[in-house]
């Protein structure tokens, strides 16, 4: 029993020293994105995913880059899980400044991931964490406050109560609105996983560019209407699930699309 207790404390503790940065769609978002992107994955994507993860599935393996920011020797990575744009950028600006990006940032860092997965004489412990990260930075890239701005760590620092508790916007995307529906990943998967064939292969041929694009012009409208102090609860759920719904699925489609092209 007090082996047990022991345990309980120090998840618990664990999971408080996570920074808050750093947990992206939370678990539950990240565990949906990686449920969806396994339905649209290629016979021979999945048996090349299977030889690096084993029996991990998308949905597991999801998560495995927030669990290690408590492992100093990954502090590295912490810069890997977001793009920090300036607001009012036009399209034509966020995209000259997309083509010249060297910055340490979650859209250089999936291009990078992508290519080195591609190279088939890797080795094996780098498919796997690099796999790993991929799958979460995807997912991370999806969340429209990891696009956002600098000043105030992607929401961070918007200060807001969430029926009634202190939270910031930033929370409030990653957990708050996800969590408020109750439903484990695969319930949430089914839920929302529906979409028309033509959209679907729109998306499927998606560049990495314009999921930043579209994750910033909805950072843009959330910014645009929370302001520190604010007080969030049913209303911001039915005006904004939609589009963290919306934003999950792309995520898992995008996803599959992406792991199907590094395996083709």
């Amino acid at each position: 029993m007090k082996i047990k207790i022991i345990r309980q404390i120090a998840l618990l503790s664990l999971l408080a020293y996570l920074p808050l940065q750093s947990m992206a769609w939370g678990l539950l978002g990240h565990r949906v994105v990686g449920e969806i992107a396994q339905d649209y994955l290629k016979k021979r994507t999945q048996r090349e995913i299977k030889n690096i993860l084993g029996n991990e599935s998308l949905a597991m393996a999801s998560n495995w880059a927030d669990f290690i920011k408590s492992e100093p020797a990954y502090n590295y990575l912490s810069n890997w899980h977001y793009i920090n744009l300036p607001a009012g950028l036009t399209s034509d600006r966020l995209q000259s400044y997309l083509l010249t990006d060297t910055v340490t940032d979650a859209y250089t860092k999936i291009r990078f991931l992508s290519s080195e997965l591609k190279d088939r004489s890797l080795d094996k412990n780098k498919k796997i964490m690099y796999l790993r990260l991929l799958i979460h930075l995807v997912g991370d890239l999806h969340q429209p406050m990891h696009t956002g701005r600098f000043e105030d760590l992607g929401g961070n620092k918007v200060q807001v109560t969430w029926f009634g508790q202190p939270s910031n916007l930033h929370r409030i995307w990653d957990s708050d609105l996800i969590d408020s529906q109750e439903l484990s990943y695969t319930e949430y998967a089914r839920s929302i996983n529906f979409i028309d064939k033509p959209r679907l292969f729109q998306l499927q041929n998606e560049d990495i560019n314009l999921w930043v694009e579209d994750s910033y012009k909805i950072s843009e409208k959330i910014y645009a209407n929370v302001k520190t102090g604010d007080k969030l609860s049913y209303r911001y759920i039915y005006d904004y699930i939609g589009v963290a719904d919306q934003q999950l699925l792309k995520g898992g489609i995008h996803l599959a699309a992406l792991l199907n092209d590094i395996f083709k």
